[in-house]
């Protein structure tokens, strides 16, 4: 007696989480099966019950009442035309005659399989006949004063007539109202048994699911939740927790495969450490490689100053004491001095600009982008009154960065867009920004010569420029400060290559609260100080 539960459990426990559920799954169909036929029955008919009232029964009286009407008015018509002999009530006479034959043959074709109502037709359509062969045909054939005789001679036989008649189309009207009131009973009694048939198969739903959930929960979700509770365990720290599984067999073996990764995973975390500690190392070499990197590109850039400020001066003295008086040539060689000092300490300066962004201006907060962009255009305002410039722009945010940086990257992409412009007309300039996704997208859009596809990547290339500078001025270093700048402050910068009537430069900023991104801000790195002297930034030039 004690072995059976045992050997009964022993043949169960072999059953894999795929044989219960497709055992569940069978089970299910099967009563589901036995229970959409009920329901698919109690529906089928309703709708045989609903389609006979609805296709036959009531057009069945529908029509009779037309067959009626059209009877009611040849009548009329007939009496009007026998009383004053005016042709004019032959008019709805006709008009009834045809409607009463159009509904006759409808009403036929409703009633073809009901005798009674075959019946209560054809004595309308006798009756109907009697008294149009006897009274209303001769009395329309006839003249007018023909007619007014005909009427008073047969009065009384016609109102004979039409009474029985009358009395034929109430009979039939009966007859197809009492048919109509037995299809709306049996209707609402086979709408009321299909509502209680889908409210047991509702009930049978709900038992079914209450014991496949309580089936799922002890087979599956359980064993799968003490699997899952050891494994959290083990994330946790606890590498030493065995893992034991329970359930249907395939959970079992899925257990003793988790427990072999996890003994798997502590010989590879101690080669990890070990891997992790050589990598913070090499980390922390690469950080200190970039600052002294960084300190050298400034000090290097920063020394060369007063050396360059004393041959630019002297060349320029030498121009001016000596220009003319030599021959040209020599006045060739001195100007060739003289642009190259120059050019060698705008290019300096702009190295230094650009070796500050992200290390002397790192003040993020709160910056209302549309004071910015009015103070660039202020700055600005001498280039667009010469070129005639008109600048757009939509309503601009509010974004978390740096005011200076931010100022910078206004200045550069709208100087650009002034700079390159069009010689037949002048520049037009607009600013888009829409938010999507917790991002905004700033556009500046320009009528200029535009951006050939092959140099769209070239152009933030630092010192990268596609023109001569006698072409167009500049170091190059324009859209190379903007791609640091966005980049920066967490954004991406890109030439729409779609946009063909001149240049669109896209970029993007995040979407953040103030005190959040001055909490998760780095610290920036140490810096030497830089020279007073404040730069503007150069346009980079565009093909």
């Amino acid at each position: 007696m004690q072995s059976k539960p045992s050997d009964t459990a022993g043949a169960f426990s072999g059953w894999t989480t795929r044989r219960w559920l497709r055992t569940g799954v069978l089970t299910t169909l099967a009563v589901l099966a036995v229970l959409g036929s009920l329901g698919g029955w109690a529906t089928w008919r309703t709708s045989q019950l609903t389609a006979d009232l609805v296709d036959r029964r009531s057009p069945a009286l529908v029509q009779a009442l037309r067959v009626e009407q059209g009877l009611v008015n040849q009548e009329t018509g007939i009496r009007g035309y026998g009383l004053s002999g005016r042709t004019d009530f032959l008019q709805p006479y006709a008009q009834g005659v045809r409607d009463e034959q159009a509904a006759l043959g409808r009403l036929r074709t409703l009633v073809a399989d009901d005798d009674r109502a075959g019946a209560d037709l054809a004595e309308v359509e006798r009756l109907a006949e009697d008294w149009q062969r006897r009274v209303a045909r001769p009395v329309a054939a006839a003249s007018a004063e023909e007619a007014v005789r005909l009427a008073a001679q047969r009065a009384r036989d016609g109102k004979g007539a039409f009474d029985a008649l009358r009395s034929a189309m109430s009979r039939q009207q009966s007859h197809l109202q009492g048919e109509n009131a037995a299809g709306v009973h049996d209707l609402r009694q086979a709408v009321t048994l299909r509502n209680w048939t889908f409210a047991g198969i509702a009930v049978v739903i709900v038992l079914v699911a209450a014991l496949v959930s309580e089936g799922l929960r002890r087979g599956i979700t359980a064993p799968l939740s003490r699997l899952s509770a050891d494994a959290r365990r083990v994330a946790g720290g606890r590498f030493d927790h065995a893992l034991t599984g329970t359930g249907p067999a395939d959970l079992r073996r899925l257990a003793e495969d988790v427990e072999s990764m996890r003994l798997r995973l502590v010989k590879e975390l101690q080669f990890s450490e070990e891997s992790r500690t050589l990598l913070d190392e090499q980390a922390e070499d690469l950080r200190r490689s970039n600052t002294e990197l960084e300190q050298f590109a400034y000090v290097a850039s920063h020394d060369l100053q007063e050396p360059l400020r004393k041959v630019s001066s002297f060349t320029q003295l030498l121009q001016r004491r000596y220009g003319g008086q030599l021959d040209d040539r020599a006045d060739q060689y001195i100007s060739f001095a003289v642009d190259g000092a120059n050019r060698m300490q705008t290019l300096i300066n702009d190295l230094l600009a650009f070796s500050r962004v992200g290390r002397v201006h790192n003040d993020h907060r709160s910056v209302d982008l549309e004071s910015v962009f009015g103070r660039t255009l202020d700055d600005l305002g001498v280039a667009v009154e010469e070129t005639g410039a008109e600048i757009t722009h939509d309503p601009l945010p509010t974004v978390v960065g740096d005011a200076t940086q931010l100022g910078t990257l206004w200045q550069n992409l709208l100087s650009n867009a002034i700079k390159f412009r069009s010689p037949d007309h002048p520049p037009h300039v607009h600013v888009s920004a829409s938010e999507d996704d917790g991002t905004w997208e700033f556009a500046v859009s320009d009528n200029g010569i535009g951006i050939a596809p092959e140099f769209r990547e070239k152009v933030f290339v630092i010192f990268q420029r596609l023109h001569t500078k006698d072409a167009y001025p500049g170091t190059g270093i324009g859209l190379a400060m903007c791609k640091k700048v966005v980049e920066f402050h967490g954004g991406r910068i890109r030439i729409d290559p779609d946009y063909k009537l001149g240049t669109r430069v896209i970029f993007t900023l995040p979407v953040a609260a103030a005190d959040t991104a001055s909490e998760q801000r780095p610290e920036p790195p140490p810096t030497v100080p830089s020279p007073g002297r404040p730069e503007s930034p150069e346009g980079t030039p565009q093909p």
